[in-house]
């Protein structure tokens, strides 16, 4: 009904699909979307609030999956089963076993899986891509990614019997069942760590993913995270503050974020400062959202390089371009341009982040086997346990 529905616009504004069905667990969210899809369509979907009914009734070509963070892995899965294409938002799962379960389910059934890791389909994010892949930046050693915002220790909302039209325990589904509060649905659950990995799962896999993006590497060989809830007073969960190191063959990866102080220190846009650095021996180059991008060179005799955003929508996102390119992998069966492993690979970026976070020490990653080297304690952070009847699934 959220997020979701952002997508849906964007894929009937296309006029190439007809939506048959929508399911939510929420009355509140999927009734006033229900209408608001007959107003913009004429479709008249029929409704659901179980996803593997939807799938066995309806049997879907193209499946949307916009639920909060714990429901991607199974719902993907499902639907790829049952012959759909899928359109997945980001970050693909809570743990890393789930996401590798899904790029084998994708393979399996031969279906696309577009992940909603928008920025790979941004024109200024495409260019800024060719600028830095053309070696105009010199040699890279060194990339700082960020996202700050502005916030204060906030105060704790109690608990509260979840509203009539809300299944609650099935909103939870697999991840542990909690008291409803209002502050995790509909949109707080991404600082819940039961059901999210916070602002580094939130967050962090757009920019992880744009450092895939540039590099050849695919995954670091060592993660070192460290943070807490130093300012945070109310009652969510996850780090306020967090500094991660992801270390390459050939360059080192920061990752930092806090959710207080706001950076008005080094903005780069009237509204925000946040985005990638990458150092280079001929200049830094920052790769930005609403600011575009950036080019510094060392000398200083040379002029800065500047291209401004080319965004849409009040969200200032490209979900139409990312929504088009997904048509198109369907009709010429190619991978899409954020396919499922792709997504997988920057979703462990964030996730690695936040697996050592938790364990307490520097991890070392063997990305072919995908699995912690020398570290059995670590290695069982890979998955979690599934709340009864839900089952993990199976790599």
């Amino acid at each position: 009904g959220w997020w979701g529905m952002n997508i849906l616009r964007y894929a009937m504004a296309a006029g190439e699909s007809q939506v048959v069905a929508m399911c939510d667990v929420d009355q509140n969210q999927l009734n006033p979307a229900l209408e608001e899809v007959r107003k913009l369509s004429g479709d008249q979907p029929k409704k659901y609030t179980d996803y593997r009914e939807l799938l066995d009734k309806e049997k879907p070509e193209i499946v949307i999956v916009g639920t909060p963070d714990h429901w991607h892995p199974l719902q993907t899965i499902a639907a790829v089963k049952a012959g759909a294409h899928v359109y997945v938002e980001k970050p693909i799962g809570h743990t890393i076993k789930e996401g590798r379960a899904m790029v084998n389910a994708a393979r399996a059934a031969d279906r696309v899986v577009q992940v909603g890791t928008h920025r790979r389909i941004s024109p200024h994010n495409r260019s800024g891509m060719e600028f830095l892949k053309s070696g105009k930046a010199g040699d890279i050693g060194m990339v700082r990614a960020f996202v700050h915002y502005g916030g204060g220790p906030g105060e704790v909302t109690p608990d509260s019997e979840p509203p009539a039209g809300l299944d609650w325990n099935m909103w939870c589904g697999p991840a542990p069942l909690r008291p409803f509060n209002q502050k995790i649905h509909t949109k707080g659950f991404r600082q819940y760590l039961d059901y999210a990995n916070g602002q580094l799962g939130d967050w962090g896999i757009h920019w992880l993913d744009q450092i895939l993006w540039w590099t050849d590497e695919k995954y670091p060989k060592k993660v070192s995270s460290f943070g807490g809830r130093f300012i945070k007073r109310d009652n969510t969960d996850a780090p306020d503050t967090q500094v991660a190191t992801y270390e390459f063959e050939k360059f080192v990866v920061s990752w930092e974020h806090r959710m207080y102080a706001a950076n008005n220190a080094e903005k780069t846009h009237p509204q925000q400062a946040v985005g990638c650095y990458f150092y280079g021996t001929e200049g830094t180059f920052h790769m930005g959202w609403l600011d575009g991008w950036t080019f510094y060179p060392t000398d200083s005799r040379k002029p800065v390089i500047h291209e401004d955003a080319k965004l849409e929508s009040k969200d200032n996102e490209n979900i139409r371009l990312l929504w088009a390119d997904f048509l198109q992998s369907i009709k010429s069966n190619k991978r899409p341009a954020c396919d499922i492993e792709i997504g997988h690979r920057s979703t462990n970026m964030a996730l690695l982040g936040m697996l050592s976070m938790k364990h307490g020490k520097s991890v070392e990653w063997d990305g072919e086997k995908e699995m912690i080297v020398g570290d059995d304690a670590a290695n069982k952070l890979l998955s979690r346990p599934y709340r009864g009847p839900w089952e993990y699934p199976k790599v």
